[in-house]
């Protein structure tokens, strides 16, 4: 797993490649945190996903602690570009009823 971000008017957006499991989710979680912590003045994040090339529920799970680190700050969090198939797992999971699609 490999993560990247940018911030732009207010806007971070991270881009997640590879994969997102059990072996990935903790080194992913300390890479995001930091970068949450380090702009927790942005009004908006955006996870990209379209890159991730697989997602299990230790991802999901992932996820929604980084929703809700960021619901503290008021943050808004969307999801961008998921593949096909990790869409389907986002909509199955419930995930865009938290962090809408764009």
């Amino acid at each position: 797993m490999n993560i990247k971000y940018n911030l732009s008017n207010g806007v971070l957006r991270f881009y997640l490649i590879g994969e997102l499991d059990e072996c990935t989710a903790q080194k992913s979680r300390i890479v995001l945190d930091e970068a949450i912590e380090k702009n927790i003045s942005v009004n908006t994040i955006i996870f990209n996903l379209s890159k991730l090339t697989f997602m299990d529920s230790t991802g999901i799970g992932m996820m929604i602690g980084r929703y809700k680190k960021a619901k503290k700050g008021l943050i808004k969090i969307y999801i961008e570009s998921p593949s096909k198939e990790i869409g389907k797992i986002l909509q199955l999971s419930g995930l865009y009823q938290i962090m809408p699609l764009l």
